[in-house]
C-alpha cells in the first residue's frame, strides 16, 4: 500500500513540474522607458532581464537567471514585451525556477546601449529600480527603465589628480572621439618635495576594471593611515582604465579596439608624467596588476621591453594558449567539452571542485551581447575574441569559436598567436631576454579558480630553460591559494620602492 502511495506521489509532482515548466516558456516580461528618458534611448542595445532570490544586492549586479534580447525599431514611446517563446530571446538560468513556485524573487532590467563600452553597469545605459513577486504560473512582470547610470566621480584629494585625454590615435582609428583615463596617487612626501623625481608605477585593472578603482582603495582606512606616513613608499601608483567597446582592451594594440598599446605609450603616459613631473631617463617606470590586469603588466612589459623597467603580475590570465585555462586552441577541436568526452570547466573552488562549466560560461556572454554570441558581451570571453583575433566581414570581431557548439576555428586561432605571450617569449628570446633582466615578477595561486596557474607554469619551465641569456624571472606559486588570493596594494608598492631604491645604488 505504501509503495503504491509513494509512486502515484511521483507521478503528481512529475506532472506538476511539467507544467511549470510549460509555463515558463511563456515567460512575459513588459518593459517601458520613463518620459524623462526617452530622449536618452538609443535603439539597437541589448535588454536584459535579471531575476535572482537574493537580495543584497541589485539583480543587475549579481543575478542566477538573465533573459537577454535585442529590441527591433522599439519605440521608446511603446513598451517592449520580452517573450521567451521568441527565437532570438536567449535566457541563462531560467531552468533554475522549476520547482520553486511560492518563492519571492528580485527582478530588475538593464538597457545596454553604450557602444563605447562593452559592459552593462556602465556610463550610459539605463536601468529599472528592483521589484519583487511570489512565484506563480500566472506572475505578471512590468518594468519601468527610470535611471540612467552617470560617469564615475574621482574621489576628491589632494593626493589625487585625475587625467582625461582626447586619444587621436583611437579616434582616427573609431572615425569618432575616443577619451584615454587615469586616476593619479599621489605619495605623502611628493608636495614636501618640489622638483623630486619619483618612481611610477602604472596599475592594469582586473577584468573590465576602471580608474574609478583608486575611489576604493582611497575608502581603505588601513591603506590611507599607511600611505600618508613617510615610512610608506614613495611612488607614484597610477590607476589604468580598461574601457573598450568589447569589453575590456588589455592596453595592447588589436585590430577591433585599436592602437591601444601606442594610445597608451604615446599619449597618456605622456601627458601623466608630465602632470606628475616624472623623468623618463631615471628608468623607474613599472607595472603592476592582478588577474587580466596581471596578463596585461606582463604582456605591456614584453611588448614594451625598452618602455617599463620592471613588472609585478599576479594570477595573470593565460599566457599560453596551449593551456587557455583547460584548453589548446591550436589542437583541441572545441572549448566546451575536453578529449576524454567531459564538459570542460571553467572555474572551481581551492579544493578543485568545479563550479562553471566553458558551455555555461559562454550562454552566459551569448545572452549578454547584442548580436546574441559572445561578441559584444563586455565579458572575458568576448573581450579576449576582440583583443586576440581579427576583425570580422562584418566590421565586428571574428568568432575564434562557435557560441553554440564551441567548436574552434583553428584559422582564427593560429591568428592569436602574437598575443601569446610563451611564444613572443620563445620566437624572440635572444633580443628580449637581454631587455627583460631584473624586470619579471609573478606570483600565481597553484589552485587558481580560472586554471591560470597551468599557463603560469608552463611559461615557467620554458623560461628555466633559456639560455643567452638565462632568464632571472622570478616566478613563484602559492599551494591551494586561489585566484588573485595574495594580491596586496601595499606589498608590491613596497617592492616597487626596495627595487626603485636598488637600481640608485
Amino acid at each position: 500500500m505504501k509503495k503504491k502511495y509513494f509512486i502515484l506521489l511521483i507521478a503528481f509532482c512529475h506532472s506538476t513540474y511539467v507544467a511549470w515548466s510549460q509555463e515558463l516558456n511563456a515567460l512575459k516580461v513588459n518593459v517601458s522607458i520613463s518620459q524623462e528618458l526617452k530622449h536618452s534611448f538609443l535603439k539597437g542595445g541589448r535588454l536584459l532581464f535579471h531575476l535572482t532570490k537574493q537580495n543584497e544586492k541589485e539583480p543587475r549586479n549579481k543575478s542566477e537567471i538573465t533573459v537577454g534580447v535585442t529590441p527591433e525599431n522599439w519605440d521608446p514611446a511603446k513598451s517592449f514585451v520580452i517573450n521567451t517563446k521568441n527565437k532570438n530571446v536567449l535566457t541563462n538560468g531560467l531552468d533554475k525556477l522549476t520547482g520553486h513556485l511560492g518563492e519571492k524573487y528580485y527582478y530588475q532590467v538593464v538597457y545596454k546601449q553604450n557602444r563605447t563600452d562593452g559592459n552593462e553597469n556602465v556610463a550610459g545605459n539605463l536601468f529599472s529600480e528592483v521589484d519583487s513577486f511570489f512565484l506563480s504560473k500566472e506572475a505578471k512582470v512590468s518594468l519601468t527603465l527610470k535611471s540612467l547610470i552617470p560617469p564615475t566621480a574621482i574621489v576628491s584629494h589632494s593626493f589625487v589628480k585625475s587625467v582625461e585625454i582626447n586619444s587621436k590615435y583611437l579616434s582616427d582609428f573609431f572615425a569618432s572621439p575616443r577619451f584615454l583615463k587615469a586616476a593619479v596617487l599621489l605619495p605623502s612626501g611628493y608636495f614636501e618635495n618640489p622638483g623630486r623625481n619619483y618612481p611610477i608605477c602604472y596599475r592594469a585593472p582586473g577584468l573590465n576594471g576602471r580608474w574609478g578603482a583608486i575611489n576604493g582603495l582611497m575608502a581603505r582606512k588601513e591603506f590611507t593611515d599607511w600611505w600618508f606616513t613617510k615610512e610608506a613608499p614613495q611612488v607614484i601608483y597610477v590607476f589604468l582604465d580598461s574601457q573598450g567597446p568589447y569589453g575590456d582592451t588589455y592596453q595592447v594594440d588589436s585590430d577591433n579596439n585599436g592602437p591601444c598599446g601606442k594610445a597608451l605609450t604615446e599619449e597618456l603616459i605622456p601627458a601623466i608624467e608630465k602632470l606628475v613631473q616624472y623623468n623618463p631617463a631615471s628608468k623607474q617606470r613599472y607595472l603592476a596588476g592582478a588577474s587580466t590586469g596581471g596578463w596585461v603588466a606582463l604582456g605591456l612589459q614584453l611588448f614594451y621591453p625598452d618602455f617599463f623597467d620592471g613588472t609585478w603580475s599576479y594570477s595573470p590570465d593565460p599566457v599560453d594558449f596551449e593551456h587557455y585555462g583547460l584548453i589548446d586552441i591550436y589542437h583541441d577541436s572545441t572549448i566546451f567539452y575536453n578529449k576524454y568526452g567531459y564538459l570542460q570547466p571553467g572555474r572551481r573552488t581551492i579544493y578543485g571542485e568545479p563550479t562553471f562549466s566553458m558551455k555555461d560560461w559562454i550562454n552566459g556572454e551569448n545572452v549578454n551581447s547584442r548580436t546574441n554570441d559572445y561578441r559584444v558581451s563586455g565579458g572575458q570571453f568576448g573581450a579576449y575574441n576582440a583583443v586576440f583575433g581579427p576583425k570580422g566581414a562584418d566590421g565586428l570581431p571574428s568568432l575564434m569559436f562557435d557560441p553554440v557548439t564551441g567548436k574552434i576555428d583553428h584559422s582564427i586561432a593560429r591568428q592569436w598567436e602574437k598575443y601569446d605571450l610563451k611564444k613572443v617569449l620563445e620566437k624572440n628570446w635572444s633580443t628580449l631576454g637581454p631587455k627583460l633582466k631584473g624586470k619579471i615578477w609573478i606570483w600565481t595561486g597553484d589552485m587558481d579558480g580560472l586554471y591560470s596557474n597551468v599557463a603560469t607554469r608552463f611559461l615557467q619551465k620554458f623560461l628555466e630553460k633559456t639560455e643567452n641569456p638565462k632568464s632571472d624571472a622570478k616566478i613563484s606559486f602559492t599551494p591551494m591559494a586561489g585566484h588573485t588570493q595574495e594580491w596586496s596594494d601595499k606589498a608590491v608598492l613596497t617592492m616597487i620602492a626596495e627595487k626603485s631604491a636598488g637600481n640608485k645604488k
